[in-house]
């Protein structure tokens, strides 16, 4: 198929996976567990994550535009992290102790990080972890705002999101020139639903601490 046919049937499948996981954070029942502060505490580890992801990839990636693309994406994911640390701290959080990586990196940062090709990068960063951020991030927004925290709210909505669905177009708009060969076009595939495949596994582990309404990054 042409790259902008497989763009648009990997939208399709990623779209899909991602109603899946939203129904599924937006129902599953709040524990004892969930508040806005431990989930903010836990976005913190997902800004921190992206950001050095998008830096990894920068180091090694030859194309520019796609080197530009990831250094946007990092002073982001930074600028998302203080951010939320700033929220955490009027919220009546000494942050400065705080470590986000004290248990290590997450499965999905793990599997992030061993990808090699450009067309498998923009289609598992970008093109669904950012999809999958907004996805999550609506749900959250919601959750804020039905807890009475407009503040956390606004936040992730006039900064965060749009920040986020920035991110998504930019690999969408790059994807297509390293989906040319239906090599490529598997390889991006596979990566993409394989973030997705973690990200609903890490969810139901989350679920199960009682845990929901995680926010992307």
């Amino acid at each position: 198929m042409t790259p902008q046919e497989f763009i648009q049937e990997l939208d399709r499948e990623v779209s899909g996976a991602l109603d899946s996981i939203a129904s599924a954070s937006a129902a599953a029942e709040p524990g004892p567990a969930t508040s806005v502060i431990a989930l903010l505490q836990l976005a913190l580890k997902n800004e921190l994550e992206a950001a050095e992801e998008a830096a990894i990839w920068l180091a090694s990636e030859r194309d520019v535009q796609v080197k530009l693309a990831l250094a946007r994406q990092c002073g982001d994911e930074a600028k998302h992290y203080r951010l939320i640390e700033a929220r955490l701290r009027e919220l009546g959080v000494d942050t400065s102790g705080l470590d986000p990586l004290a248990r290590g990196y997450s499965p999905i940062f793990d599997y992030l990080r061993s990808l090699e090709t450009t067309a498998e990068r923009l289609a598992a960063g970008p093109f669904a972890r950012e999809a999958l951020a907004k996805t999550r991030n609506e749900v959250f927004i919601e959750w804020c705002e039905r807890q009475g925290d407009v503040d956390t709210a606004q936040l992730y909505r006039e900064v965060v999101q749009p920040d986020e669905a920035y991110h998504h177009e930019l690999g969408r708009r790059l994807l297509p020139r390293f989906v040319q060969t239906p090599e490529d076009q598997a390889r991006a595939r596979k990566a993409a639903r394989h973030v997705l495949s973690l990200a609903e596994e890490l969810q139901e582990v989350a679920r199960l601490k009682g845990l929901c309404r995680l926010p992307g990054c």
